[in-house]
C-alpha cells in the first residue's frame, strides 16, 4: 500500500485531552508535518490552515461588503473604515507615488497574516490529533501557517518582492543606488578636502545596507515564526495546566500578540518601500525633501 493510502485509510483521530501523556507533553512540533501527499508533494497541517484562512477571508468580505456601492451599506462602510484607519497609519511611511500600489499589498499582508495569527486560537486548532497506524505517531491536523517557518518565508520573500517592484517603478534604478551607495552630504556644507573622500566612505557602508537587504526576508519570517511558534507552545502548556477550562488570560495575551506582530511585519514592510519611494525627487533634492 502507498504512503498516501495509508495516511488517508489508516488515520485516528481523538482530542487532545485524550492524548496519552508523552504525546500531550511533547509541544508542538518544531516543522509542519505532512498529512498526505498529492503528486509527490506534501500537504501539511500548516497549508491547510492557511487554505482555509484564505477561503474564508475571501467568503467574509464578499459576505459583509457584498458588491461595492457609491452609497455604501452598513458591512461596506464597516470594511472601508478598517481600510481608512490603517492606511492612515501607512501613508505616511510609504509616501503619496506609491501608496496606491503598495494599499493591496499591505492591506493583504495586514489581513491575512493577523487571521492567521489568530488561526491557532480556534477550538480544535492544535488540539485534534491524527495518529497514523503506519507510523504509530501523532500529529496535529491542523496548524497556524505562520507557525510553520515555511508559511513565514514565504509571506516575507512574496513581500519583499513585489516590495521591490515598486519600489522600481516608482523610485527607479538611479535613486535605488544613491539611496544605498550615494554621497548624502551636502557639497555646499562640506569642504571639497572632506567631501569627495566621503564617496568611499559611503561606499562601504552601502556595501552593509546590501547585506542587510538579503538579510530582510529572514528577520521578517523569523521574527513572525518565533513569537507564533512560541505562542503555541505556551497554550498547548496552559492548556496541561488548566485541566478544569481553558487558559483565558493567555488566549487574550495571544490576541493582542497576534495583532502587534500582523502589523509589525507590515509596517516593516511599508518602510522598506518608503525609505526609497518616499522622497520628492533623486539625488541630493529628495534628500533635502525627505528631511
Amino acid at each position: 500500500m502507498s504512503r498516501f493510502n495509508k495516511f488517508l485509510a489508516l488515520p485516528l483521530l481523538v482530542a487532545a485531552t485524550n492524548l496519552p501523556a508523552a504525546a500531550e507533553g511533547s509541544g508542538v512540533a518544531p516543522m509542519a508535518e505532512p498529512l498526505f501527499r498529492v503528486g509527490g508533494l506534501p500537504v501539511t497541517n500548516s497549508m491547510i490552515m492557511s487554505w482555509v484562512v484564505a477561503i474564508g477571508l475571501i467568503l467574509v468580505i464578499r459576505l459583509v461588503a457584498g458588491k461595492p456601492k457609491l452609497i455604501p451599506s452598513r458591512g461596506q462602510a464597516v470594511v472601508e473604515r478598517l481600510i481608512e484607519s490603517l492606511m492612515e497609519i501607512i501613508e505616511p511611511i510609504v509616501g503619496p507615488k506609491a501608496i496606491k500600489a503598495s494599499r493591496p499589498l499591505l492591506l493583504a499582508l495586514f489581513t491575512f497574516i493577523l487571521l492567521q495569527n489568530w488561526s491557532g486560537l480556534i477550538p480544535g486548532v492544535g488540539t485534534i490529533m491524527m495518529r497514523s497506524r503506519a507510523t504509530g505517531e501523532w500529529m496535529e491536523i491542523a496548524r497556524p501557517g505562520n507557525a510553520d517557518m515555511n508559511g513565514t518565508f514565504a509571506l516575507a520573500f512574496v513581500s519583499l518582492f513585489v516590495g521591490t517592484w515598486i519600489i522600481l517603478r516608482y523610485a527607479g534604478v538611479k535613486a535605488i543606488l544613491f539611496d544605498i551607495f550615494g554621497n548624502k552630504a551636502d557639497k555646499r556644507d562640506v569642504p571639497a578636502a572632506l567631501y569627495y573622500p566621503m564617496f568611499l566612505i559611503f561606499f562601504l557602508v552601502g556595501l552593509l545596507d546590501v547585506i542587510s537587504i538579503m538579510f530582510r526576508p529572514i528577520s521578517l519570517s523569523f521574527r513572525l515564526y518565533g513569537n507564533i511558534f512560541g505562542g503555541e507552545n505556551l497554550i498547548h502548556s496552559m492548556y496541561g495546566i488548566f485541566k478544569w477550562g481553558l487558559p483565558v488570560p493567555f488566549y487574550f495575551m495571544e490576541l493582542l500578540v497576534g495583532f502587534v506582530q500582523a502589523f509589525v511585519f507590515t509596517l516593516l514592510v511599508s518602510v522598506y518601500i518608503g525609505l526609497i519611494c518616499n522622497h520628492e525627487g533623486g539625488g541630493h533634492d529628495g534628500e533635502a525633501a525627505h528631511h
